[in-house]
């Protein structure tokens, strides 16, 4: 029977990668590697670098396949996530049916945790329903951008009885509301924090979380927003993308 592990490998840094992880990584045959292009090729590089630090007297080898791209102008963002879905399903079918024998094990390294804001485990349950592949999988949990921002700016991400929500920056600019007194915002390109300026709000800022970009800005939202506006533009010029997350917190 093929095998396959989704292994969260953390959010940028390589001693992010647990101990579970790392047996994981030791069982692998063949890795699949979506490629998302040339400025992006640093998370391939990190993926590598992962590998050849932990894997021990256990041969492997890399599959690289182009990644689909998102239809940016697609005014129907869950029907343009969708489509792209389809296209990495569809990706993935070929490399399990083509590059993996049946008595082997893949691995499909995951930023941050599996299970949040990442398509792979909906994939491949879609493949196994569908019957397109016959296959195993296992979940391998990770350290997400979410507490490697808790952790470098040294805060816990609730408060005392209190509740946190996590939501994209494409939510928050609509206008979400919530009652969360700690509310983590992911996944925002639009600078959505500027709806809350006008609050009493402190923002814990983190960008290339664990990586040697790290960028970290934190303090009164009203006082900083125009800081982290100026170092987002800066830093996606200098690397042609950018991850980052924070912690927005009422008084």
């Amino acid at each position: 029977m093929k095998r396959l592990l989704v292994i969260g490998i953390g959010a940028g840094h390589p001693d992010y990668i647990t101990m579970q992880a790392v047996k994981a990584l030791n069982q692998v045959d063949v890795f699949f590697l979506m490629d998302k292009g040339e400025r992006k090729h640093k998370l391939i590089d990190l993926r590598r670098e992962i590998c050849e630090r932990y894997i021990s007297g256990h041969p492997y080898r890399f599959v690289e396949a182009l990644c689909p791209e998102r239809e940016r102008g697609d005014p129907d963002y869950r029907s343009s996530v969708d489509d792209l879905n389809l296209g990495k399903q569809k990706t993935f079918e070929r490399l399990i049916n083509e590059e993996l024998a049946d008595d082997q094990c893949a691995g499909i390294l995951v930023w941050g945790d599996p299970a949040l804001y990442d398509s792979t485990i909906r994939i491949l349950q879609a493949i196994v329903a569908s019957g397109a592949c016959v296959f195993e999988f296992e979940v391998i949990p990770g350290i997400t951008s979410v507490q490697a921002l808790a952790a470098q700016h040294k805060v816990a991400l609730n408060q005392i009885g209190r509740s946190v929500e996590i939501t994209t920056g494409r939510r928050l600019a609509a206008g979400q509301v919530s009652d969360a007194d700690s509310l983590v915002v992911m996944l925002d390109a639009q600078d959505a924090y500027r709806q809350v300026v006008d609050q009493e709000t402190e923002i814990f800022w983190g960008a290339y979380l664990g990586t040697p970009d790290e960028i970290l800005i934190s303090g009164k939202l009203k006082d900083v927003a125009d800081e982290i506006e100026r170092v987002r533009k800066a830093a996606r010029l200098a690397n042609g993308w950018i991850m980052d997350t924070y912690l927005l917190r009422k008084p």
